[in-house]
């Protein structure tokens, strides 16, 4: 297999902690990722409060259904768990992470036109910190993006600094005060490309994404991966078989890599559990209005 990766590539991931590959699927690889997702979005109908499949929007109804999130999409999608394995994702996984690569966990944040939910800035290693932390998450284009319809945003470099404090009124709230804490984020590189394009950004950096502007929908599936000697310090490992199931590239270990990383653990809980949406409800300053 040709790789799509050079060591420009590679630097620039390091330097700047995000990377777009461009036109990664094919539009025959991406139409049953479509389908299968409006099949449950109009199954949607049927739902009416937050389950282990659908995030809803606010103003969702059984009769004008709103979906914001289809919770982890390996399970319910088969092109979407198909899609885990692809050679030119496992090839830049390698290339990022290392030889040994563990798949976490998938989502699908849907924005529709003219509305969607934000998410606030934040670090995703907030969320579970690690031993280590080469880990990061993988951006599926399903629509063509652009800078007015809610892209995901990444502040350059900022993975390579402190880890912000994601608590408010002594619970985490899984973001980041944009009163409290001096940061630009004017300096936000949104990560925009065609459909079927794919964005890496490393779990220490800063990001988030506006409502959608615009008169087109801003679907876009996320795989969190991390390397296979990255073990959880927050989530405890119930099955060792079951986690080492998850490795998609390389053999497993029992020897965790253990670095000097900045954590700060995601304790206590928020009051609303749930997505990030419902976490980033206990915020006390928003940035996105």
């Amino acid at each position: 297999m040709t790789t799509v990766m050079t060591r420009v590539d590679v630097a620039l991931y390091e330097e700047q902690g995000y990377l777009v590959v461009p036109d990664v699927l094919a539009e025959s690889e991406l139409e049953p990722i479509r389908r299968e997702l409006e099949q449950l979005v109009d199954k949607a109908s049927d739902v009416t409060e937050n389950d282990d499949v659908y995030d809803l929007e606010d103003d969702h109804t059984p009769a004008a259904p709103k979906v914001r999130r289809i919770k982890n999409p390996d399970a319910v999608m088969p092109s979407v768990a198909a899609l885990l394995r692809h050679p030119v994702l496992l090839d830049v996984l390698t290339q990022l992470l290392g030889p040994g690569v563990r798949f976490q966990t998938s989502k699908l944040n849907m924005k529709a036109a003219l509305g969607g939910s934000a998410v606030e800035w934040h670090q995703d290693w907030a969320f579970y910190p690690h031993t280590n932390d080469d880990l990061l998450a993988v951006g599926v284009l399903l629509d063509d993006v652009d800078e007015t319809n809610g892209p995901l945003c990444v502040l350059p470099g900022s993975h390579r600094g402190e880890i912000f404090d994601h608590h408010a009124n002594g619970y985490f709230s899984g973001a980041i005060d944009p009163v409290q804490n001096p940061i630009d984020f004017s300096t936000a590189v949104p990560l925009v490309g065609t459909a079927g394009s794919m964005t890496f950004h490393h779990v220490r950096a800063v990001h988030g994404s506006a409502p959608n502007r615009s008169a087109r929908p801003r679907n876009l599936l996320l795989f969190q991966f991390a390397a296979v000697d990255a073990f959880p310090l927050v989530h405890p490992i119930g099955d060792i078989a079951s986690f080492d199931r998850m490795i998609v590239a390389g053999e497993p270990t029992i020897e965790p890599r253990v670095t000097s990383v900045p954590v700060r653990m995601p304790l206590p809980p928020a009051p609303l559990e749930g997505s990030i949406y419902e976490i980033q409800r206990a915020m006390a300053n928003r940035f996105f209005v």
